[in-house]
Order: structure tokens, then C-alpha cells, then sequence
């Protein structure tokens, strides 16, 4: 982390918000997205590299107007600028509306059908990640990439970090919908990584009664799988007055950034 000198003189600073594009194209599920990303405020008068987090969800991240509310994280980016940290690129992915459940899905589900997770995993890795990387200055590697989202936006950044581990190393998964399915602690029990990995897992103990039980199966299968406890590392907050909701999500999304590129605090 900066010095305590530099977290006391910085000044807040309010994140560029670009459109990247209307309908940026997926070919992997013949569809197109908007796409946006929030850059730190000097981005283009410096010649400054910067860790990247790719969040789902997008229509609800930072309006004001967002149906279910808003995570307000160009508030939340102001204020850890503050603290001289969150010095980010965030790229919001704008979700498929009735076709969401499907496309956050890489499982079959009873009730919903076949989803269509996988193909937009591969999105991701294949589409979306190499255009960021080649048209912002950004640093590319592992350790420095980030995904995440919460309900089923958390169930296929989960998925996406277990399944494709060489792309990102910081996950921040906040109330996923693991009830969706069981396959997630069957995945996350098999793949075999030797790669480190940082998770920030968030659930809300009035979200369901079973909320936090999945978030702790999940971190079991995790350390009983193929996983590496020495390499793996977790922070797990489990809010009494949680709710499954976008403001409980912006109230933790700045100490998700924090611990997942801004710290090297032990895992808890």
C-alpha cells in the first residue's frame, strides 16, 4: 500500500466514464453489448499502465437512473483516490436483459435451460480482454486482471476465474447465485491451478438463510480440491444486514478494491 504521507495528501478525483461502444460485438453468441470504461482522471495526460477490473452488469454500476439501484462506482473509485489507492481501469459490461440468467449461466439449469455461460466466458477471454489490453494502456498479465459481479453476474465471474485461471488472478464475487447449480463446487473442486489467486467474497445474511452456507461450501471445495491453500487467498464478509441488493454491493465494492489490488494482507 502507499505510505501514510501519500494517503493523507491525495486529493479525490472523479474517473473518466467512456463509452467504448453501443454494440460491441460478441461473436461467440452472435450478439452485440455496450460497453463502457471508467478510467482513472489523468489517463490521458500520463503515460501510466493500470490493473484492470472487468465487471458484469453494467446498467447498474455507476447511474443514478439504474432500475434497482446503483453500486455509485465512480463515487466509490473518488473516494479510494482519496486514500491514494484505486487507481483502476473498470470495464462494465452491460448485461442481456431477459437474456441474462442465460448468458451469466455456463450450467444447464431445470426451470432455465441450457445457459450460455461458457460462450460468454470466452467472450471475455478471447474478444473483450485482447481489445481493452490493445486499445488502453493497461497491464495485461494475470496478476494485474481482475473480474467480478454479484447474484448471477458472481456466479459467472466465479466460474470465469476457476475455470480460465491464466487470464485473472483477483476475483471479487459479491452474493453469487451458486443455488443455481452445484456443478460451481464440483468445478471449483477439480481444476487443478498452481497459479496465486485472491478472491473477495461478500453475502448478506438477509439475502437467503442459505446465502453465506454456499459462499463457505464454495471456499470448502476450493481447499479441498485442487487448489493450493498456500496460493489462494481469501477475504470472506458476511454482512448481518445484508440484502440482495446493488447498494449493499457499492458499499463493499471500495474494500473489495483495496484488498484485491492494493493489498497484501493474509488471507482470513
Amino acid at each position: 500500500m502507499p505510505p501514510t504521507s501519500q494517503l493523507t495528501q491525495a486529493m479525490p478525483h472523479y474517473p473518466i466514464i467512456e463509452l467504448i461502444d453501443t454494440g460491441f460485438e460478441i461473436p461467440q453468441l452472435g450478439k452485440s453489448r455496450r460497453i463502457w470504461a471508467l478510467l482513472p482522471h489523468d489517463y490521458y495526460d500520463s503515460d501510466r499502465t493500470y490493473p484492470v477490473l472487468y465487471l458484469q452488469d453494467a446498467q447498474n454500476l455507476f447511474s443514478d437512473e439504474a432500475p434497482f439501484g446503483s453500486w455509485s462506482i465512480d463515487k466509490h473509485l473518488m473516494d479510494l483516490s482519496a486514500k491514494g489507492i484505486g487507481e483502476i481501469i473498470v470495464i462494465g459490461i452491460d448485461h442481456g436483459g431477459s437474456e441474462r440468467i442465460q448468458e451469466y449461466s455456463p450450467y444447464h439449469h431445470r426451470k432455465f435451460g441450457d445457459g450460455q455461460g461458457k460462450d460468454y466466458a470466452h467472450f471475455i477471454i478471447e474478444t473483450l480482454k485482447p481489445y481493452v489490453d490493445k486499445h488502453y494502456r493497461t497491464k495485461a498479465d494475470r496478476e494485474h486482471s481482475g473480474i467480478g459481479g454479484s447474484s448471477m453476474g458472481g456466479l459467472i465471474s466465479a466460474y470465469i476465474g476457476i475455470v480460465h485461471p491464466k487470464y485473472f488472478s483477483k476475483l471479487m464475487i459479491l452474493s453469487p447465485s451458486f443455488w443455481y447449480s452445484d456443478e460451481i463446487y464440483f468445478d471449483a473442486f477439480k481444476y487443478n491451478y498452481t497459479l496465486p489467486m485472491r478472491m473477495f467474497i461478500y453475502a448478506g445474511e438477509k439475502e437467503t438463510r442459505f446465502m453465506s452456507q454456499h459462499i463457505h461450501q464454495f471456499k470448502k471445495a476450493l481447499l479441498h480440491g485442487a487448489f493450493s491453500s498456500k496460493l489462494t487467498k481469501f477475504n470472506i464478509v458476511i454482512d448481518p444486514e445484508g440484502q440482495h441488493q446493488e447498494k449493499y454491493w457499492g458499499d463493499i465494492f471500495p474494500a473489495a478494491v483495496e484488498y484485491l489490488f492494493f493489498s497484501e494482507q493474509d488471507d482470513k
